[in-house]
C-alpha cells in the first residue's frame, strides 16, 4: 500500500503545482482551495507512505512524479519549452523514479 499512497501524493503533487498557477497569487478562490487540499492530500499521503517506505527514497519519488508530471503538463497547458534536451532530461528523472521503485525499500 505504501507504493500506491506514494503514487497518489506524486499525483497530488502535480495538482497543487500546476494549481498554484491558477490561483493568480491566491486570488482566485475555486483554484486556491483545489490547491491547497491538493497540497494537505498529498503531504498526507506521503506521511502514510513513510509509514514504511525509507525517507530519501520515498521523497526522491515524490518530487520526481511531481516534477515529470508538472513538466509534461507545463509543456501541453502552458506551451512551455519541449526541446530535445529538455525532454531527454525529463525522460531521466523518469527513470530514476522506476529505479527506486524497482530496488523497493532497500
Amino acid at each position: 500500500m505504501a507504493w500506491l499512497y506514494l503514487f497518489l501524493a506524486g499525483l497530488c503533487e502535480i495538482v497543487w503545482a500546476v494549481g498554484l498557477k491558477y490561483t493568480e497569487g491566491f486570488t482566485r478562490l475555486g483554484p486556491s482551495a483545489v490547491t491547497v487540499a491538493a497540497m494537505v492530500l498529498s503531504f498526507y499521503l506521503l506521511a502514510l507512505a513513510l509509514k514504511s517506505l525509507p525517507i530519501g527514497t520515498a521523497y526522491a519519488v515524490w518530487t520526481g512524479i511531481g516534477v515529470v508530471g508538472t513538466s509534461i503538463l507545463g509543456i501541453v497547458l502552458f506551451g512551455e519549452a519541449r526541446d530535445a534536451s529538455r525532454l531527454f532530461f525529463i525522460g531521466l528523472i523518469a527513470v530514476g523514479i522506476l529505479g527506486l521503485r524497482a530496488h523497493g525499500t532497500h
